[in-house]
């Protein structure tokens, strides 16, 4: 709490000083420094080093003889403090041990009767008083012979004792005996914790004045063994008595940043809270006590006053077992034997040997996992057509089969999700095509062509060196291939919109773009041109032999780019047509194809053909062809 660090900041200031000043002063004026005597917050000395003006402290120095002692007095009471202690959880209130004048008679030259009375201000019930009480651990005590002594200033009550010389008891009885009438009396104090006591005293025998007799408040406890001289008090000047204080820690700003837990009737605190406070009710003011919990010592006043007690340091009840120290308490752990010890290195060593036999095992298992994972690798390499492959690209003059990549599986199927169905971009005669993401963020489309046999693979080889081979921009582009999985892979550029049946003949919410007879024009020149392209520019003439609308996809700026090779062929220059067993989409077919099985760049006209007019008419190409025998 910022004004507890204050507090004590400003008294080691105060006590600096008032050092400095009596290490100064002249040796004829030089006061001793004052007893080892404990002012523990919210007591204090110098300004802003206390509470409130009840719990200050200040240094007097009092005159024995020709030389000068400093004492701690509590101001507002003008005593004398012997020492001082904070509540510990076994009394609700703090107390404070003060020299206590005697009251005597027939101990000085003067011969009559002497009356002293001690007291401590009244209590305001309409404000704030004094905290201090006489607490019930003092006694009055009359010391001499025929003497009588009664507590004055005590409402609705008269407390007192006789003490007499006549001895009523054997030797041992008295030196076993407490103060009860022989040579010593005493008398309990009342129990509502009075503010106010005087003391009177009386000669019972007759002698008035002859022999001394004293009587006082204290919480010393005598004996008839040890009070015979009443002279020895009278010289001595005091007697300690015992107070209770309480603490004015109703103020929720003083208290709250103490960090204690605020008990209740029915509440109790855990090890982990240092200290705690509790409410009293003491002459129409009500207070909060507070004190180290059981396990901590240390001053609940001061944030973080509390302190963890290391019970191990000292006695514990822990035997030959180990003590552990904990935040209020302590606890006893078994000390280990050395058989028990040779067991817990013997089940160690064991666990240890079984955990790296796991290890290992794992380990070989990982590694011919991996092992078999490359040798599967390669099977499906070789029998996806990879040989064929490297043999296409060894004859190829003029391929550019050098220029795609050779993609592993695994990164595909981080790019597809693992070929989640929510990627499928469509399927075809040939395969499914997924939509994917390439680590460099680039868009691309995944085709997984279908499981095929050895006698197809020709067919998928004959797409990717026919694709390598072709640059055009009406032409969909290789980007790669991965040959590495159970069926074979083709990396395609990416093109976002959908193919030209969908546009033509479809209704969609996306389907917002017109398709106006200048686009389809359009279209229509951008498909003649590329194949064009592939009858006569490109290094070998490439048969379609698939071209329809479906075929036909159209990219971001709507542009017709040809796709699906799976049923093209290469043809030499010199060669006029092809002979192949009959393959294409119906409706799209050349009859003189479908009849004679003779493919030529006429037929990919043909099949050219089809498209405006299915177009035109917006009818299903199906329908616009009828073959007749």
């Amino acid at each position: 709490m910022k004004k507890t660090k204050t507090y004590n900041f400003l008294c080691i200031i105060e006590l600096s000083v008032l050092t400095l000043q009596l290490i100064n002063g002249s040796s004829s004026a030089a006061t001793p420094p004052p007893p080892d005597v404990s002012i523990p917050f919210p007591f204090g000395i110098g300004r802003d080093c206390y509470l409130n003006g009840w719990y200050e402290v200040v240094c007097n120095t009092t005159t024995s003889g020709s030389s000068g002692t400093t004492v701690p007095f509590l101001s507002r009471i003008n005593s004398e403090v012997v020492n001082i202690s904070l509540p510990d959880g076994n009394k609700p209130y703090g107390v404070v041990h003060i020299k206590g004048p005697l009251t005597s008679l027939g101990c000085s030259s003067s011969s009559t009767s002497q009356v002293s009375e001690m007291s401590l201000p009244n209590l305001n019930v309409t404000g704030r008083g004094s905290p201090y009480f006489f607490t019930d651990e003092n006694r009055l005590v009359v010391v001499g012979c025929g003497t009588k002594a009664l507590m004055t200033d005590i409402e609705s009550e008269i407390l007192g004792c006789e003490s007499s010389c006549e001895a009523s008891k054997s030797s041992e009885e008295v030196t076993n005996s407490i103060c009860d009438g022989y040579k010593c009396c005493q008398a309990r104090i009342p129990l509502e914790r009075p503010q106010v006591i005087g003391i009177s005293i009386e000669k019972t025998d007759g002698t008035r004045g002859k022999g001394c007799s004293v009587a006082f408040l204290t919480n010393k406890r005598y004996t008839p063994i040890n009070v015979t001289e009443p002279e020895r008090f009278h010289a001595g000047g005091y007697a300690v008595v015992e107070l209770g204080c309480y603490f004015d820690t109703s103020d929720s700003r003083f208290r709250n940043p103490l960090g204690c837990r605020n008990m209740t009737r029915y509440s109790s605190y855990s090890s982990f809270d240092s200290c705690s406070c509790e409410y009293d009710y003491f002459s129409g003011i009500s207070y909060r006590i507070c004190y180290c919990n059981c396990g901590y010592t240390g001053n609940p006043y001061l944030r973080h006053g509390c302190i963890d007690i290391d019970e191990c340091e000292g006695h514990h009840n822990c035997g030959e077992g180990t003590c552990v120290n904990m935040p209020g308490s302590y606890s006893c752990e078994p000390k280990i034997t050395k058989p028990e010890k040779a067991s817990v290195i013997q089940g160690v060593l064991i666990g240890l040997g079984v955990l790296f036999f796991i290890l290992g095992i794992l380990r070989v298992y990982k590694f011919s996992k991996k092992r078999r994972r490359i040798i599967r690798s390669k099977n499906f390499f070789k029998r996806n057509g990879g040989l064929l492959l490297k043999q296409q690209l060894t004859t190829s003059k003029h391929g550019k089969v050098e220029m795609s990549r050779i993609f592993s599986s695994k990164e595909l199927k981080k790019a597809t999700d693992n070929f989640s169905m929510n990627r499928v971009l469509g399927q075809g005669g040939q395969g499914t095509v997924y939509k994917g993401m390439l680590v460099d963020g680039r868009i691309v489309a995944v085709k997984r062509s279908k499981v095929v046999g050895e006698d197809k693979m020709e067919e998928f080889i004959n797409e990717v060196v026919l694709l390598s081979q072709i640059n055009h921009r009406n032409i969909v582009k290789l980007m790669g291939c991965c040959l590495e999985t159970e069926v074979p892979i083709l990396v395609y550029e990416y093109i976002p919109n959908e193919d030209l049946f969908k546009r033509l003949h479809e209704k969609s919410e996306s389907n917002d773009y017109t398709m106006t007879w200048e686009v389809r024009l359009r279209i229509a020149i951008e498909i003649a041109g590329a194949l064009s392209y592939m009858h006569s520019a490109a290094s070998f003439p490439i048969y379609h032999r698939d071209i329809k609308t479906t075929n036909i996809l159209l990219d971001e700026k709507y542009r017709a780019r040809v796709s699906d090779f799976g049923t093209s062929r290469s043809i030499t220059i010199d060669q006029t047509h092809l002979t192949t067993l009959v393959a294409g989409t119906f409706g799209y077919m050349d009859p003189e194809y479908f009849l004679s099985s003779q493919y030529t760049d006429k037929s990919d006209v043909y099949s050219f053909g089809i498209c405006p007019e299915s177009g035109v008419k917006k009818e299903e190409d199906w329908q616009l062809i009828s073959l007749r025998p």
